[in-house]
């Protein structure tokens, strides 16, 4: 599909560049702050530019629902890394700013960087799977990604975004425009 895409030969760079989506979340500490930090060092990404970044929500817990709730939302951005160590500098970030490994699956998190969908490949490869293979049954990701693109095409399923959180049962996975405290409505 690409002229340099060589996982095997451990190219870290393509000749051009292309559109991810990253979703972002936190429900541990100051979660917005978490997530605006997230967003400000995905700027410092060699090879990388934030081109939008979608509103944030309050969204309930999904799968281990025993925590607090997160503030989510999503990040397009355009680079030339390739998805493993575009990941690894994902999970750099998550380091950088306190979160290591995570004890509970789906648990509470300080910092979440998750590729959505890296233009329109699929992978499986052992350090990344594309397009997030939960993606289309999370309303947390789904909101903000319509938010950006909402007609953007599910590689695997070849469904919009938007037609995939149409549905999404409604009631569940509730999610909130999120306004900072001591911001103006």
């Amino acid at each position: 599909m690409y002229g340099v895409f060589h996982l095997k030969k451990r190219k870290y760079i393509m000749e051009k560049q292309v559109s991810v989506f990253i979703s972002i979340g936190s429900n541990m500490g100051n979660k917005y702050d978490n997530c605006l930090k997230g967003v400000e060092l995905l700027k410092q990404l060699d090879q990388t530019s934030v081109i939008e970044v979608s509103p944030f929500y309050q969204t309930d817990p999904v799968d281990f629902t025993d925590q607090d709730w997160f503030v989510n939302g999503m990040v397009k951005i355009s680079t030339s890394l390739l998805p493993v160590p575009l990941m690894a500098a994902l999970k750099g970030i998550e380091q950088a700013l306190g979160q290591f490994e995570k004890s509970v699956r789906f648990g509470p998190r300080l910092i979440d960087l998750d590729i959505v969908y890296y233009d329109n490949l699929v992978i499986n490869e052992e350090t990344v799977i594309l397009p997030h293979p939960r993606m289309h049954q999370r309303r947390f990701v789904l909101k903000p990604l319509c938010d950006i693109d909402a007609h953007i095409m599910h590689p695997v399923l070849n469904q919009t975004a938007q037609s995939l959180l149409d549905e999404l049962k409604e009631g569940e996975q509730n999610i909130l425009p999120y306004a900072p405290q001591g911001a103006l409505p």
